[in-house]
Formats: C-alpha cells, structure tokens, sequence
C-alpha cells in the first residue's frame, strides 16, 4: 500500500510539472507571436507597404472596395526583410506543422516566399495558378506532388480567404492532404474565419489587422481620424461607402 501510495504521489506530481511546463510554453508562444505581429508591422509600416486612401478606396479581387492596402510584395526588394519573412514562415511551419512533404505558394504573390521557404527546408515547390493555363499543358498547379504527400501552403495576405482556399481545394484534387497554411497578413475578416474553419485549414500568419494599426496609431503613420473610417470599413467592408 505504502508502495502504491509512493507511485501515486509519483505520478501526481509529474502530472503537475508536466501541465506547469505546458501551461509556460503555450504562453511564451503567445508571447512571441504578439511579438512577431508587432514586430512585423512595424516593418511592413517603415517600407511603406501599407497605404491608406479613403478618398480613392482600392478595389480588391473580391469587388470590395477598401481604404487599407496591405502590400507584401514590397519585401521582396529589401534583402534583410525578405530574410526575415523567409525565416519566420519556416520557424513557424516547422513550430505548428511538423513533417511536412512540400511547400505550396499561391499564385502570383506568395510565389516568391514559398520558393524562398521550401529552400530553407529543402523541400519540393510548387505554385498554384487562380484558373489553369490557357495553353500548353493547362495546368493548375506548376510543379510535381506525389498523392499522399502533407503540404503546406504558403500565402502573401489573406482577405475573404477564397482565392487562398481554392489553392486548398486544387492541392486536395491532386490526392495530397493540406496540413496548414501561412501568411504573412490577415484581416482577420469574420468571413474568412469561417471559411477556414469550414475547410479545416490551420491558419497562422506574421500580422494582422489590429497589430498593423496599434502601430501605425502609435507611431503616427494614421491619425486618430483614420481609426474612425477603418472602424467604419471594417464592419460591413462588403458594402462600405467612401462617400458616406
């Protein structure tokens, strides 16, 4: 009994240290993510890949129209923020995916990280086209996948998350099973949310919305005016007027 007793109180307190340990490491994780986001930002805001125009709201693939323009492909022209970019998508992907088999970039933005990502790890690339070739071998996905192979996806910016999603769809056809997606920005909007619930995909971006604006506010990039108009986008950002 005495034995048994021991045995338990054994246990009982590995069991202890074992949730302490895990209860840490999932809030250091939190911790450097909100870090990684702000971080990241701040980046993206000293290149000025981030453009505000209320005035002359842009109109995205989605028909929205929209004040806030988040351009990631402005980082392919500074060496040390393209490092960057390729460095923590890998760290991530290896952090939240384990064995992965290959690297997917959408088509055309994400093309060059996600060549960038799978030389890192040395694995097999390919890219995903929004519709297939018109000519020669009219194909979707430029490259070889081998059925059963885990993907990851790797993609520029996520918005209602369809064309990302789509990728998704024409990797699955091709018999290989998606084990997550990154991106470096989102806009956190509700619909794609959803929409990667739905799908079962595992999303994991560099940034967000929010991070991109507590910077922007905090270092005067946008006023507090603009706060106020994205605000008023952000809502209803399928049926927003500029004019109003």
């Amino acid at each position: 009994m005495k034995i048994l007793n021991k045995n338990l109180f054994v246990l009982s307190f590995i069991f202890v240290q074992f949730s302490y340990f895990c209860a840490i490491f999932t809030i250091t994780v939190d911790l450097v993510m909100k870090t990684l986001e702000k971080l990241f930002a701040e980046k993206l805001l000293k290149i000025k890949a981030i453009k505000l125009q209320p005035a002359n709201p842009f109109t995205w693939a989605s028909g929205w129209k929209s004040p806030f323009y988040c351009d990631n492909r402005k980082t392919l022209s500074y060496p040390s923020l393209r490092n960057f970019v390729k460095i923590e998508i890998t760290r991530l992907i290896l952090e939240r995916f384990g064995q992965v088999d290959a690297i997917a970039g959408v088509a055309t933005g994400a093309i060059p990280q996600g060549a960038l990502v799978a030389d890192a790890l040395n694995l097999p690339f390919v890219y995903v086209r929004s519709t297939p070739k018109d000519h020669g071998l009219e194909n979707l996905i430029e490259g070889e996948l081998r059925p059963g192979m885990k993907v990851v996806v790797v993609e520029d910016l996520i918005s209602t998350g369809g064309s990302s999603l789509k990728a998704v769809e024409a990797i699955r056809r091709d018999g290989c099973e998606v084990i997550g997606m990154v991106a470096a920005y989102t806009y956190g909007f509700p619909v794609a949310e959803k929409a990667f619930k739905e799908a079962k995909v595992p999303l994991v971006t560099l940034t967000n919305y929010e991070a991109v604006l507590e910077v922007a506010l905090r270092t005067g990039y946008i006023e507090e005016g603009d706060v106020k108009t994205l605000n008023e986008w952000r809502k209803d950002p399928a049926h927003w007027d500029a004019g109003k």
